[in-house]
């Protein structure tokens, strides 16, 4: 039985880290795909090129943040559950700020365009 529980025991941590992996990945193709599709922004002038670059980024921040949750399943020290969070922390806190920008440059656009 234990010999079972032990096999389980590193399918899911290898489950979990391919997983990880994944997210990761998925969070820097939307950023450098963001990066990329702001430049050309920039080079036109367009004036959605800021909420744009705020979406991109804070999509990124949210797909980086659920690999850093999901890391927590396997976590067997304290200390590596504590540098845990406060990633997730950091994170959390860099996505609020950034939807509070995207917020607040929707309303700047919409004020430009009313005008």
């Amino acid at each position: 039985m234990e010999l079972f529980l032990q096999n389980i025991e590193s399918m899911l941590t290898y489950i979990v880290e391919v997983c990880t992996i994944l997210l990761e990945l998925f969070g820097v193709i939307v950023l450098v795909f963001t990066a990329i599709k702001s430049f050309i922004l920039w080079i036109r002038h367009d004036s959605k090129l800021r909420l744009e670059l705020a979406q991109g980024i804070a999509l990124s921040l949210e797909f980086k943040m659920g690999s850093e949750v999901l890391r927590t399943v396997v976590v067997r020290q304290w200390a590596e559950l504590g540098i845990l969070g406060a990633v997730i922390f950091l994170r959390g806190l860099l996505t609020f700020l950034i939807h509070w920008e995207i917020r607040h440059e929707k309303e700047d656009l919409e004020k430009g365009m009313k005008e």
